[in-house]
């Protein structure tokens, strides 16, 4: 990759191993063209896949290269613009050579956000079945209140960011970008886990092992949410609980461990 170093085409190369994991069928994260990867290079341009791309099957050449900060500065703004501006808007950003020729996913304003405002390096958006079903009930953001075992508060966070539902592109943008500011102002660090309300997941790692690391233990938690409820009711950690969970030195280790390089 032109411009973007040695740095970048490793980064491409990890992410395209992360993104044919998440697309593995039986994993039940995305199926036909759902869902969207995207990393970030040195130079503060990133890589994002291309509309139209399947994670399962994804090469190189289905990723596209744009820099992020007209792309994040347009989420700042609250100017109105029309869909046309939008994709005149993506076609400036865009960074030759990029890896293909494809047109980058309009959900692209999602990872521009995580990556500018979230540090992540790595985010992997999908939208796992047992999730989204959970994400869809009237009573999401309660469901998605607060984590109920340790190994979620060691991948996942101490908390979520649950974000209602609202367009897919840059109107959701706009609305993750206030939240995730008053996030970090609550927890002192970004979230590890965006829950999208009636859309799904978005997971940010420093690492590809970290962002699957994270979307796997999210989309358990889902699970485990789902058998809470139809057995009663789900519990919360307590708050106490919670915060010595998040700060132990053993389970800090832990989580250094599993944010790793290699993609499982």
């Amino acid at each position: 990759m032109s411009g973007a170093g040695n740095s970048g085409a490793a980064r491409l190369e990890k992410l395209v191993a992360l993104s044919r994991a998440l697309g593995r069928p039986e994993r039940d994260y995305v199926i036909l063209a759902e869902g969207n990867t995207s990393a970030l290079l040195e130079d503060g341009s990133f890589l994002v896949k291309a509309s139209g791309a399947r994670l399962d099957g994804i090469e190189a050449r289905d990723f596209v290269r744009l820099r992020l900060a007209p792309l994040l500065e347009a989420v700042l703004d609250d100017g109105e613009l029309a869909e046309t501006e939008v994709r005149e808007l993506l076609r400036a950003a865009r960074v030759e050579p990029s890896p293909g020729p494809g047109e980058p996913s309009i959900e692209t304003f999602v990872h521009v956000v995580a990556l500018g405002l979230g540090s992540g390096r790595y985010v992997a958006h999908t939208h796992p079945t047992v999730l989204n079903g959970l994400l869809c009930a009237a009573a999401a953001e309660e469901i998605f209140s607060g984590p109920l075992f340790p190994d979620e508060v060691v991948v996942c966070g101490p908390a979520s960011l649950y974000v209602p539902y609202f367009e897919p592109g840059l109107a959701v943008a706009r609305a993750l970008a206030p939240r995730l500011r008053a996030f970090v102002d609550q927890y002192g660090e970004p979230p590890r886990a965006i829950l999208l309300g009636n859309h799904g997941l978005v997971a940010l790692g420093q690492s590809v092992a970290e962002a699957e690391a994270v979307t796997a233990m999210a989309v358990k938690a889902a699970r485990i949410r789902a058998g809470a409820i139809a057995a009663g009711g789900a519990r919360t950690l307590a708050a106490v609980s919670v915060a010595e969970l998040a700060g132990r030195a053993d389970e800090l280790e832990r989580r250094a461990r599993l944010a790793g390089e290699q993609v499982p």
